[in-house]
């Protein structure tokens, strides 16, 4: 193939050589930015166009004193349940990242220590942070609001000014409650995680909500919170079971998952001796008989808009402080 249909690839020391100008002229040139003469500019611009170049990410930053990167920030602590989560999560933050011309760096944080999100963020290797969980005493929130880089986060907080993204789930969860109240169940269970985690604080409130929606008090003896293992869960439901309550609803698909093994343990037909449903679907749910009701809710568009939303923020436009996203109740066989 000849030279000729070859396209080089040039670099910004290309074209200072070939105009006889210096490399930060032409990094002031392609941003736009810096004292430079409109004649200047013009030839270099006019260089550019001619010989098809394109900044690349680097050189690009380095002009305009970005890095064309953004941290996406998840709990090293997540179970392997809650990984597919954060990876839909991130798909979506994927699809708005490449549109803009930017990559992805992942930063593990620990409920004790964001030591690798503050190097990140300290050493300038990111435009802006993604948070993908929240916490009611929230130091990697406060950090962020501290060092003043832009970032948003999944979930939501108690702390004033942090731009939040995440699913209605107050109202998801009281409208399922209310529906199964008016199909007839009266007596409930409800078997959460820790309450340290925002959305189990939010998803407690929905039902609690629901409950006083249809004239029901809430039985305390029936709220089992911090359920951080299998064992925890399969206590909450042989207590839930002696007290006879009609339905179980589970915060997550991890806890159904368990709850639905113990009751099969214990030879409990779901749903004739007792009804079982989920606060969240996933796959996990998804091979399970009797088919489970739950909420629907998408990850993958969480993270798309709270992509979306950082850039809109990182580009000084106008921004929502909170957005919360739609759901879908799936009403299936384990609550019939």
């Amino acid at each position: 193939m000849s030279n000729d249909n070859v396209q080089e690839k040039i670099t910004i020391a290309d074209v200072a050589e070939a105009l006889g100008i210096s490399k930060t002229t032409v990094s002031r040139a392609i941003s736009g930015k810096g004292r430079i003469g409109e004649e200047t500019r013009k030839r270099v611009l006019d260089f550019i166009e001619e010989n098809n170049y394109r900044p690349s990410p680097t050189a690009k930053g380095l002009a305009e004193s970005k890095t064309y990167n953004i941290c996406w920030a998840i709990p090293r602590d997540s179970n392997v349940t809650a990984l597919p989560f954060f990876q839909r999560c991130m798909i979506g933050i994927s699809d708005v990242a490449v549109s803009k011309d930017y990559d992805i760096l992942v930063s593990m944080i620990y409920e004790d220590s964001n030591a690798q999100l503050k190097r990140i963020v300290n050493n300038r290797k990111v435009d802006g942070v993604v948070l993908g969980r929240t916490l009611v005493k929230d130091e990697n929130v406060r950090f962020l609001k501290e060092s003043r880089i832009p970032f948003v986060v999944i979930g939501s907080t108690s702390e004033k000014n942090v731009i939040q993204i995440d699913n209605d789930h107050i109202k998801a969860c009281r409208e399922l409650t209310s529906i199964l109240i008016m199909k007839g169940t009266k007596r409930f269970a409800l078997i959460g995680g820790s309450l340290e985690h925002v959305v189990n604080k939010t998803r407690l409130r929905g039902f609690e909500e629901g409950l006083k929606d249809q004239g029901i008090e809430l039985d305390n003896e029936n709220v089992f919170m911090n359920c951080e293992k299998e064992s925890d869960v399969e206590r909450a439901v042989e207590q839930a079971l002696r007290n006879n309550v009609d339905c179980i609803l589970c915060m997550d698909d991890l806890i159904c998952y368990e709850a639905i093994g113990k009751l099969h343990k214990e030879n409990v037909a779901i749903p004739d001796k007792i009804k079982i449903a989920s606060f969240y679907n996933s796959q996990m749910l998804e091979n399970v008989q009797p088919s489970i009701t739950s909420l629907q809710y998408d990850p993958r568009e969480l993270g798309a808009v709270a992509a979306k939303t950082l850039f809109d923020y990182i580009e000084g436009n106008d921004v929502e402080e909170k957005v919360l996203l739609s759901y879908e109740v799936l009403l299936k066989n384990s609550t019939q």
